[in-house]
């Protein structure tokens, strides 16, 4: 249960992630900045120590959804999906993630959608595995989403994309300010389709926002529903205000020089 958006620039990328949960699950961690594998890796995490998001020195950030389309599920022992994130953050380039994905126990790992942009060679990466094989699709580099929802993601990807739609139609969402107030919206209405979505047993429970020009990349976060975000912009009418409320990590480009 989970909303990705990516959106194109000039020179780089933003990109905006809602992470739907059940309310009875421990609530994530904020980012930190950690070494890995001579790689300045930032993320939030799982108290378990994966994460679902990650953004590395090189411009790449890797970022999971569960697939719920694909509606299997291991039956035994399985394995968090945090940890796929976590083994594949500190790379720059599809084929090293694909080497790292197959090294993992994917038979015990649900379900799952795995994004990768690599802004250093402008490609979009999508791996999705189903519990009977992992298959690499290639993305255009231009505006995007990716949706899911344990609630009903047919219908989810409907009304959330509509709302995309005409974001792009009617505003820049290029500049973070529009990004945040589409990942804080409710349209057509408040409840399990919106974006910020919101059910009586889950919701959206975190907003992960990541910046990336030629020189730097940042990472913003907020516990919490980001339609806190708007609530807060129509009280103070701030944008700048508003940016203080969110977590930052910053990082400088470093040139691509992966590891296996």
């Amino acid at each position: 249960m989970c909303t990705v958006t990516f959106i194109a620039r000039r020179s780089g990328y933003c990109l905006g992630m809602n992470r739907d949960e059940k309310l009875t699950r421990h609530t994530g961690l904020p980012p930190t900045k950690k070494r890995l594998n001579g790689r300045v890796v930032v993320s939030p995490s799982e108290p378990g120590g994966g994460t679902w998001i990650a953004l590395n020195d090189s411009g790449a950030c890797l970022a999971l959804i569960n697939w719920y389309s694909a509606k299997r599920s291991v039956a035994h022992d399985p394995m968090s999906r945090g940890e796929v994130v976590k083994t594949v953050c500190a790379v720059d380039s599809h084929e090293v993630v694909d080497a790292k994905l197959h090294s993992l126990p994917l038979e015990r790992i649900n379900p799952f959608r795995l994004i990768g942009i690599f802004p250093g060679i402008k490609e979009i990466v999508e791996w999705r595995w189903n519990l009977k094989c992992l298959v690499r699709k290639k993305c255009p580099w231009k505006s995007q989403q990716w949706i899911s929802s344990g609630f009903d993601e047919p219908t989810a990807h409907r009304v959330r994309g509509r709302t995309f739609f005409c974001a792009l139609q009617k505003h820049s969402i290029s500049r973070l300010d529009e990004l945040r107030r589409l990942h804080g919206s409710h349209s057509p209405q408040r409840g399990p389709f919106s974006t910020c979505m919101h059910r009586t047993d889950a919701a959206t429970v975190s907003y992960s926002e990541i910046a990336v020009s030629r020189r730097s990349a940042n990472m913003r976060y907020l516990t919490g529903p980001p339609c806190r975000l708007l609530s807060r912009l129509k009280q103070r009418g701030s944008a700048s205000e508003v940016s203080t409320l969110l977590m930052r990590i910053s990082t400088t480009i470093q040139g691509q020089r992966d590891r296996r």
